[in-house]
């Protein structure tokens, strides 16, 4: 282990290698970002699930936990490799084919990537209300401006009529009281708010948009990379205390309602999908109900499952053999608290009809939210303002440093883009980190608005659950291709099984759910988007490196040259990817809407 350290530790200063530098607590704290993660889609789960929201939340936690095990047996593996349990899972598939390795590491990057342009979206929502508020409809000033433009709409006004067409059964005086609000809001609204330098349209995609939420979200990165590019030891350090500003008042404020006797049980219980996504009425177990549950749990998983980042440090881990599982385990027990907790908590108190506001679905109106939890006024509001946004920065750092070791280990391995194989003399993969940055000014673009977030969140968890399966499966294929590898945690055999059966549930919610975010199409968006690699992996692998992986990259199997072994797992896999694909497709069949 010491010639280890030694040699990573000079490559490293010379700009060759990664540093080993951590130890689990660093791993942990880096990790650390995952619970804030619950915040992203609290409220779009609650409006597409209902009443069940809290219970979605619990079992996708429960899944995400049983599933670390067999990361974490799979990460001892490999100590030389960063990068993640897509890394580690992706060496299983190549004995069976070349293409699904590298299909394993995209689909992870471009899962967790969009974390990035997600959390400064809505960090810079926050920014925006605090500096340029939108008044409300009751505030004195748009009140006065209403009374003294009373008679500035009319019944037999255009605007009316297309109101009522959008409004069934509603008065012409509906309309104009609504019209009129509507346009007092939008006098004193400060002209940032609808401030876009261009808008345009990205075929078969979204609406992208350059305005307010883009350019600051565009700083806040900035700001998250030059932290980064000290090095991973840096970045845990500022982790660790972000992490403790964030999360212990988070504590206290999911635990504080509980102590203090605010759960209405009536929103906790009478546990019935919604009639509708975004219906405030209660439906029942139809096909359309089942589609909304599973929808959730599609959605959920973006987040309750990411605390396997805890392991794409591997390589950076002072001591690997005894560290990795630490790390995973640990990182797992405290994302359990807060998605079991903060959940639980909201819908508690604030009922299913309070977890439908625009605030809440957006992610704008969670400080708010959470200071009526502990009945904090004004000057409470705004440090949870703060908090919140800190909250976001934790995740959107746990989010970069973990993809963009990603995408360097990759490279190492031959999987990607050979300019992504760099490091800077502090260890930090900064072209990876640059990509990173990159590809996020397009999602930030696109993500600006409520609608364009979910879609991003969306097509990104197509990749998610697609590496989660290939992963889980990736378990058992070592077992028997890799048995004399040393494990330093070996995982239980039955939970090795029960992890498998998991992956299947997974492509159930793939198949079933991805259709529920407000984009018909956002599976087969997700599987085109997942296909790209496929054309540059084979530029990399068969025309630069002329079809031959580079030196070192399956060392820790104890595979020579480039000989990949036995294939000693036979037709098994190629089975298992066949039924993946089958349950899918059926579920995507079967799960409908409710009309």
């Amino acid at each position: 282990m010491v010639a280890i350290v030694e040699t990573e530790g000079s490559d490293a200063a010379s700009g060759g290698g990664l540093i080993r530098s951590l130890d689990w607590k660093g791993a942990f704290w880096v990790a650390a970002g995952v619970p804030p993660l619950v915040l992203f889609s609290i409220g779009g789960i609650a409006g597409t699930t209902g009443k069940l929201a809290f219970v979605v939340w619990i079992i996708s936690m429960v899944m995400g936990f049983l599933q670390s095990f067999t990361y974490a047996e799979i990460a001892g593996m490999f100590a030389n490799k960063s990068g993640g349990a897509s890394v580690y899972g992706a060496t299983a598939w190549l004995r069976y084919s070349k293409f699904i390795a590298p299909l394993s590491v995209w689909c992870n990057w471009f899962a967790w990537s969009p974390v990035l342009s997600l959390g400064c979206a809505i960090a810079a929502g926050y920014i925006l209300n605090a500096l340029f508020p939108i008044p409300g409809a009751d505030s004195q000033m748009v009140v006065e401006w209403i009374t003294a433009h009373a008679g500035s709409i009319t019944a037999d006004s255009p605007r009316v009529a297309e109101w009522l067409a959008a409004n069934a059964g509603k008065s012409p005086q509906d309309a104009i009281t609504a019209l009129i609000s509507a346009d007092g809001v939008a006098a004193f609204t400060p002209a940032i708010r609808s401030w876009s330098l261009v808008t345009f349209d990205i075929p078969f995609l979204a609406k992208a948009s350059l305005n307010a939420t883009f350019i600051i979200g565009g700083i806040l990165m900035l700001i998250i990379f030059a932290i980064q590019h000290r090095g991973i030891l840096g970045t845990a350090n500022v982790q660790k205390w972000l992490a403790i500003i964030v999360l212990v008042p988070l504590l206290i404020i999911g635990l504080f309602p509980i102590f203090s006797g605010q759960i209405d049980m009536i929103n906790v219980t009478n546990l019935l999908p919604p009639t509708a996504a975004y219906a405030a009425t209660d439906g029942t177990w139809s096909n359309g109900g089942w589609t909304l549950f599973l929808g959730g749990l599609y959605i959920a998983a973006w987040s309750t499952y990411g605390f396997e980042t805890a392991v794409c440090y591997t390589r950076e881990l002072k001591n690997p053999q005894t560290d990795t599982f630490k790390a995973i385990f640990y990182s797992g027990l405290l994302c359990c608290l807060f998605f079991f907790l903060i959940p639980f908590t909201f819908q508690g108190v604030l009922g299913h009809s309070g977890m439908l506001s625009p605030g809440i679905v957006d992610g704008s109106g969670v400080a708010e939210a959470l200071a009526g939890l502990v009945h904090g006024g004004k000057i409470v509001t705004q440090l949870l303002v703060i908090l919140m946004i800190m909250a976001l920065i934790l995740a959107i750092m746990t989010a970069m440093a973990g993809s963009s070791r990603t995408l360097y280990q990759g490279s190492k391995d031959g999987w990607l883009p050979k300019y992504l194989d760099h490091v800077n003399e502090h260890g930090a993969p900064t072209r990876a980190m640059w990509t990173d940055f990159a590809f996020n000014l397009l999602l930030l673009a696109i993500a600006s608005d409520t609608a364009g977030y979910f879609f991003v969140l969306a097509v990104s968890n197509v990749g998610y659950i697609i590496f989660n399966f290939l992963n889980l499966n990736a378990g058992w294929i070592h077992r028997m291709d890799s048995g004399h590898v040393e494990r330093p945690w070996k995982a239980p055999t039955w939970l090795i099984g029960l992890n498998t059966v998991l992956a299947f549930v997974n492509a159930l919610f793939l198949g079933a759910g991805a259709k529920v975010w407000g984009y018909s199409n956002a599976l087969w968006v997700g599987f085109i988007f997942a296909a790209l690699i496929l054309p540059v992996f084979a530029y990399r692998h068969f025309v630069r490196d002329g079809g031959r992986f580079p030196e070192g990259a399956m060392d820790d199997l104890g595979l020579v040259g480039q000989d990949l072994g036995v294939k000693k797992a036979g037709i098994l896999p190629y089975l298992a990817l066949a039924a993946g694909l089958a349950v899918v497709l059926v579920a995507n069949v079967i799960f409908q809407l409710p009309a």
